[in-house]
């Protein structure tokens, strides 16, 4: 492959379930491959896990050049398609693919939670209070305590919107 001053990130579509495969068999060939990943907290067998998790599944940046030879993409084992506009692939700003990988390092994993836990709330209309985790609602909601005008309450979240304080 040409040096990356004349290459530019191209957007590849995979096929259902298949970003992984598609990404070695891509990084088999010699291309350079970008498949952002987030970590997160989830409910497998009945276990809280940290599992990670394509941030767009079924998707992943290539970076190529005009003078690479793009034939061999279409028959690569989990490719689906490049993405393109007219026929024509359409390229990924330098800068997205860069504040992607800033923000893929900086996010940390909320621990395990356990009952009694204090956790603080990040995003959406409660953002910033603090609550006490009472148990999970199925794999991605969890239950709180949450003090609201002199009362306690039970609340719902997203896992995700939680945070061991």
């Amino acid at each position: 492959m040409d040096s990356e001053a004349e290459s530019n990130w191209y957007l590849v579509q995979c096929k259902p379930r298949q970003d992984a495969r598609a990404q070695e068999h891509l990084e088999r060939q010699g291309v350079c491959c970008y498949r952002p990943q987030h970590k997160r907290e989830r409910l497998l067998k009945g276990q809280r896990q940290v599992v990670e998790e394509s941030l767009f599944p079924g998707y992943l940046f290539i970076r190529m050049s005009s003078q690479d030879n793009w034939m061999p993409l279409r028959s690569t084992r989990g490719v689906a398609r490049i993405v393109s506009f007219g026929g024509v692939p359409l390229p990924v700003a330098d800068s997205l693919i860069r504040q992607l990988q800033a923000r893929e390092t900086s996010v940390s994993v909320a621990s395990a939670l356990s009952p009694g836990d204090a956790v603080r709330l990040e995003g959406g209309a409660l953002d910033g209070l603090e609550a006490i985790f009472v148990c999970m609602d199925g794999v991605e909601r969890v239950v709180l305590l949450l003090r609201l005008l002199q009362q306690e309450r039970q609340v719902r979240a997203p896992l995700h919107m939680v945070r061991k304080s």
